[in-house]
């Protein structure tokens, strides 16, 4: 469980440091339902930009957003409802968006759970530590901003070859920034960098996405509401929500499968990863291009028991419709198929890693068989704003976009296969499971007991966590009220 502690004086002194800077926390009963913020701050909102480095900002750590630069306040779950002209599938698909948060992205989210237990607890203290935020992308992006948000000074660690406006970005927010070798694959490598740092930095404290509890913890509570939230607008009598797929990644996204399969008898969750790095489909490793997930090894959060399929991705699909869906030559193709200009418009609210998670989401409806009375649900993570720059370096690698090789990719992604689609049996779970051994106990030192509660007392393990949601929104609520005092 997330160790909720109270250090008495660390917990005073940061109390009094929000007060001083006029910080108030959100809870995640608020993330998920921002109608039960006070209208004190909606109304501060107002004046405030989404990525401005403002406290009030913390709000904004909610799938429900006005898709608004400056200026909104809270509305419905912003998601993106894809054309049959493009799925192909009878099932209607759609995505939760994540561009309305602040940075872009919703590792915000994660983040801010990680580091407002700390905070709360005392077990944390800004003046005295620095958080350090290991990524392969969003995530470390979103740390630095809520520990900018927050007045906590932060590293950020991220692979050498993600995109240049990650890097551009975050020089202007983290207080360091390290580039590891590599690509999104090369986990192994940003965990050798937190080694060393805790050896030689005290002052450091490692947020790592990969074993955190609470980056589970905010999707089971909040994400999974917000796709709970988008099933019931899109179904109509008789649907049901039959699948939902995610990324690897840190298996943070997965706790929000594990909240729809409480609340939804019979829906499969289903995890895609690169099929350059087929970590579950084959215990496999290798380097791959689909920005923001990481590879070769199973992170401590993921829950296998709520694990029911695993999509192999081709990262060449993923960057080729990364030209069909926002080159003007893929936008006219897709447009003489029969997609509507509304569709056209909203298609660069996918970044890459969206784009990875409609192919897999696709595959697997098809993989069902999923018919008209099923709606599959996926996330799309960031947008294309993230990877402008990708676009100028596939044109410089590959030439002009033109017609040609649009329909090549239209055709392409209608005749999409299901091949690297394995349904996880039990054996299949427990296999996959029991990869968590040589990355966390071998070579992290994690705790064998810890790992095998994960497994054979699933329902008390993963529910204990849980219900600790309520437990940290007291303590959320009495922070701000002495803060207020």
């Amino acid at each position: 469980m997330i160790d909720l502690r109270i250090d008495e004086k660390a917990r005073r002194k940061n109390i009094e440091r929000c007060k001083e800077k006029g910080i108030l926390l959100p809870t995640y009963e608020q993330m998920r339902d921002p109608t039960k913020v006070p209208q004190s701050i909606k109304d501060e909102l107002k004046g405030i930009g989404l990525w401005d480095v403002h406290s009030r900002n913390l709000f904004r750590v909610t799938w429900k957003n006005e898709p608004k630069e400056k200026g909104g306040t809270f509305g419905d779950v912003n998601y993106f409802e894809l054309p049959r002209e493009i799925t192909g599938t009878k099932a209607r698909i759609a995505g939760i968006v994540g561009k309305w948060f602040p940075t872009g992205a919703h590792k915000v989210g994660a983040a801010y759970s990680c580091l407002v237990s700390e905070l709360v607890t005392g077990r944390f203290d800004p003046q005295t530590k620095k958080a350090v935020w290991p990524s392969t992308g969003n995530y470390c992006r979103g740390g630095a901003y809520i520990s900018k948000l927050l007045a906590c000074p932060s590293v950020a660690i991220l692979p050498a070859e993600m995109s240049k406006e990650r890097f551009a970005w975050l020089k202007t927010m983290a207080d360091e920034v390290i580039a590891t070798p590599g690509c999104e694959s090369n986990v192994r490598e940003i965990f050798e960098e937190c080694i060393q740092i805790e050896k030689t930095r005290p002052d450091a404290v490692i947020f790592n996405q990969f074993d955190q509890l609470p980056n589970h913890l905010w999707h089971y509570s909040v994400t999974g509401p917000a796709m709970d939230d988008v099933f019931n607008k899109m179904a109509k009598p008789g649907d049901h929500l039959a699948l939902t797929m995610y990324s690897s990644g840190s298996a943070g996204t997965l706790g929000s499968g594990t909240y729809l399969k409480e609340h939804h008898n019979g829906t499969r969750v289903g995890v895609g990863e690169a099929l350059q790095c087929p970590t579950i489909l084959e215990n496999g490793f290798g380097g791959h291009r689909i920005e923001g997930i990481g590879d070769k090894h199973i992170p401590w959060i993921h829950n296998l028991h709520d694990t029911d399929i695993a999509v192999g991705v081709d990262d060449e699909i993923t960057i080729r419709l990364l030209r069909l869906f926002n080159e003007p030559a893929g936008k006219k193709v897709l447009a003489e198929a029969g997609v509507s200009k509304e569709a056209l418009d909203k298609l660069d609210l996918m970044g890459i890693s969206g784009i990875g998670n409609l192919v897999a989401t696709i595959k697997a409806a098809k993989y069902y068989e999923l018919g008209d009375d099923d709606i599959a649900l996926t996330v799309f993570t960031d947008s294309l704003a993230l990877y402008g720059s990708r676009l100028l370096e596939l044109a410089a690698e590959r030439g002009p976009y033109d017609q040609r090789q649009a329909d090549r990719d239209l055709d392409m992604l209608k005749n999409l296969s299901v091949d690297y689609v394995l349904e996880l049996s039990h054996v299949d779970k427990r296999r996959v499971h029991q990869l968590k051994y040589y990355t966390w106990i071998e070579q992290l030192g994690k705790g064998l007991d810890e790992l095998n509660a994960q497994w054979t007392d699933s329902r008390a393990y993963w529910g204990g966590l849980h219900a600790q949601a309520d437990i940290i929104d007291g303590m959320i609520n009495d922070f701000n009220a002495e803060v207020l005092r």
